[in-house]
């Protein structure tokens, strides 16, 4: 979770071996930070490794897929929670807040409110 360990795992790879190092970018997220900043040091940094692959684990939305994709990430994982709101990319905003405004009134209303 933090860019010491990513060199420190730097340093013990082997370059000429394929691998992976995982940073956890959402439990950094979780803590208030943003991860983007962390991401894209370490991509700078595997570019001595260029056999090691960076992954992006545990996201928290799907903004982090293009995030990662953006900075050169090169793999993300996803579950399928947030792989479902890739139907979202693009949609319209005032579309998209009539939608939820109608969905917290049904939601209300399943409740047993009146308005």
């Amino acid at each position: 979770m933090t860019l010491d360990q990513v060199r420190d795992v730097i340093k013990q790879v082997s370059p000429d071996v394929p691998c992976c190092i995982s940073v956890f970018a959402g439990r950094v997220a979780d803590t208030g930070r943003d991860p983007l900043p962390l991401m894209t040091a370490a991509v700078e940094l595997l570019r001595s490794a260029p056999k090691a692959d960076l992954i992006w684990a545990s996201p928290r939305e799907l903004l982090n897929i293009f995030q990662a994709d953006a900075i050169g990430c090169h793999i993300i994982t996803v579950t399928n929670d947030i792989l479902k709101k890739l139907q979202l990319v693009g949609y319209d905003l005032n579309d998209f807040s009539l939608d939820t405004v109608k969905m917290f009134y049904d939601d209300a209303k399943q409740a047993g409110f009146k308005l």
